[in-house]
C-alpha cells in the first residue's frame, strides 16, 4: 500500500485533476471581474450621486459643505438668476440641431450604405473628421469662420443662436451617420423586396419597412445628438456671442461655486434620461416578447 506521504496526488486531488485547477483560476479570475466592476461603476457613479445629493444642500451661495436638508432649491429653481433662461437655451439649441442632423445625417447613411458613387470612401472619411478633430480646434475653425461671414456683410452669422446651432448640426452629423449607418447595414434587403413584389412603391416601401426598421438606431442617433448637443461647452464657447446655454451658466457660476440649482436641474436631466432609456428598453423586449409569441 503506497502511503499518503509518498503520493502527492492522493493527499492533494486538486494536482493530478487539472479540471479542479482550472476551476479555481475561473473563480479567481471571476472574482477579480466582479471587483473590478465594482469599482468602475463606483468610479462613474460617485460623481452622478454627489450632483443629486448636493441638491438637497440648504446652501445659500457655495454648494461645496453640507449645511443640511432641504427641498427649497427643487421647488424654486428659477430663484437662482439666469438658471432656467440658460437651459431653457440648452434645450432649444439641442432641439434644432437634433432635428436637423437626425434627418440629414439618416439620409447621409442611407445614401452611403445602398448607393455605390464616386469619392464614397471620401466623404466617408470626411465625417469622421469630427469625431476625431479636438473641440477646441473644431470651435476656433468655426468661430474663425463666422466672423470671417460677419466682415463679408453676411450679418445671418452674428454670433449667437444660429452659429450655435450650425456649430452643433456639424459635429451631430457625424453620429447620427456613423449610429443609423450600422443599422442600416444590419437591414435584410429580402424585406424590401417582398414589398416590392407586392406591388407597393418606393414610398411605401420606406414607409411601412425601412423606417420602422431603422427607427430604433435613429432615435438612438437623436437622443446620442441631443445629449452632445445639451452637454457641448467648448464649441459653444466659441460660438455663443451673448447667449448663455447651461454649461455655459455652471462655468461662470463655478467661480463662486456652483449653486445647488444647477445641481437640481443636472440630477432632473440625469433622472429623465435614465427614465426615457428604461421605457425603451421595457417597451423592445415586451415587443420582442410578442413577436416571439
Amino acid at each position: 500500500m503506497t502511503s499518503l506521504a509518498s503520493n502527492p496526488a492522493a493527499s492533494n486531488p486538486a494536482a493530478s485533476n487539472p479540471a479542479a485547477r482550472n476551476r479555481r483560476k475561473y473563480r479567481v479570475g471571476d472574482s477579480l471581474l466582479w471587483v473590478y466592476t465594482l469599482l468602475a461603476l463606483v468610479f462613474l457613479l460617485t460623481p452622478i450621486v454627489y450632483t443629486i445629493v448636493f441638491s438637497f444642500n440648504d446652501s445659500v451661495r457655495s454648494n461645496t459643505v453640507w449645511e443640511g436638508f432641504t427641498i427649497h432649491h427643487w421647488t424654486n429653481v428659477c430663484d437662482q438668476p439666469g438658471i432656467c433662461e440658460a437651459v431653457g437655451n440648452s434645450f432649444f439649441i439641442g432641439g434644432v440641431a437634433t432635428l436637423v442632423a437626425t434627418i440629414i445625417g439618416t439620409m447621409m447613411a442611407i445614401a452611403l450604405v445602398r448607393y455605390r458613387f464616386r469619392a464614397r470612401s471620401f466623404v466617408s472619411l470626411l465625417l469622421f473628421l469630427p469625431m476625431a478633430t479636438p473641440e477646441i480646434v473644431m470651435g476656433a475653425g468655426l468661430a474663425a469662420l463666422f466672423f470671417l461671414l460677419q466682415t463679408n456683410g453676411l450679418d445671418t452669422f452674428a454670433f449667437g443662436y444660429t452659429t450655435i446651432i450650425l456649430a452643433h448640426i456639424m459635429f451631430c452629423i457625424s453620429f447620427v451617420v456613423v449610429t443609423v449607418k450600422a443599422r442600416v447595414q444590419t437591414l435584410d434587403p429580402v424585406l424590401e423586396e417582398a414589398a416590392r413584389d407586392l406591388y407597393a412603391n418606393p414610398f411605401k416601401v420606406f414607409l411601412k419597412v425601412t423606417f420602422p426598421l431603422l427607427l430604433p438606431g435613429i432615435v438612438s442617433a437623436a437622443l446620442l445628438s441631443f445629449a452632445l448637443s445639451f452637454d457641448d461647452f467648448i464649441i459653444t464657447y466659441f460660438n455663443n456671442g451673448a447667449t448663455k446655454t447651461f454649461p455655459l451658466f455652471v462655468y461662470v457660476s463655478a467661480a463662486r461655486g456652483v449653486p445647488a440649482e444647477a445641481n437640481v436641474v443636472s440630477s432632473a436631466v440625469f433622472l429623465v434620461a435614465i427614465t426615457v432609456v428604461i421605457v425603451m428598453q421595457v417597451v423592445s423586449a415586451m415587443r420582442r416578447k410578442k413577436y416571439s409569441a
